[in-house]
């Protein structure tokens, strides 16, 4: 063993002393992820958009914040949400600069061309991890849907809601990255007829929007 990593370039044994510690990290990294421990969001927040908070003169019996409350997720299927430099894409980006190193290392290839190719290597996967993180995240935000990400958001009248909350309508809209349907009521004094635009200005209860003409 000894006389086989004697026999190593020096150059190929730094991309050994990188590749196998943190395949190593990786690897535990894995296992904890697996077992339940720590994380798995890594660091991505702002997907799915915060939930706004309930001010000081909220309401809790009709369930309306106001509009300065509303919260918005900037650009929620663009490059805002997606963290790259977290702890997990920093040990990805090391192990793939560290094989790939010692793989060109193998071949014969001069230092000159493998770090370049091993860095630009690294960083695609850092992308790439970063990419596939935000889907995961992504999708678990869809599965728990929070009505109160709707505050500040325009939708269409799809059922006429009746003025005073004396019944509901429906409206359609955009809601952590989904088109969705929901029930509405308003507090304006004229029915809103369907197809009219409204925006979300509150929740009442646990899936009603309050909304009122754009």
């Amino acid at each position: 063993m000894l006389a086989w990593w004697n026999s190593l370039s020096m150059a190929v044994q730094v991309f050994y002393c990188i590749a196998i510690p943190s395949t190593l990290i990786l690897v535990i990294q894995t296992i904890l992820l697996f077992l339940g421990i720590g994380d798995d969001a890594d660091g991505l927040d702002g997907i799915g958009g915060d939930a706004a908070p309930d001010g000081p003169d909220a309401d809790p019996g009709d369930g309306v914040f106001g509009e300065e409350l509303a919260t918005e997720d900037p650009d929620p299927h663009g490059w805002d949400g997606l963290r790259i430099l977290t702890f997990r894409g920093i040990i990805a980006f090391f192990v793939v600069f560290g094989w790939v190193g010692v793989a060109m290392g193998a071949t014969g290839a001069s230092l000159w061309l493998t770090i370049p190719i091993a860095f630009l290597s690294g960083l695609a996967m850092m992308i790439t991890l970063a990419v596939l993180l935000r889907a995961v995240m992504r999708l678990r935000s869809d599965g728990n849907t929070d009505n109160r990400n709707a505050i500040g958001t325009s939708g269409r009248v799809q059922l006429t809601i009746p003025a005073y909350r004396t019944g509901e309508g429906k409206v359609h809209l955009m809601l952590q990255g989904s088109y969705v349907e929901r029930d509405a009521v308003t507090d304006e004094t004229e029915p809103i007829p369907t197809g009219c635009e409204i925006v979300v200005i509150g929740v009442s209860g646990q899936t009603t929007l309050v909304v009122k003409r754009k």
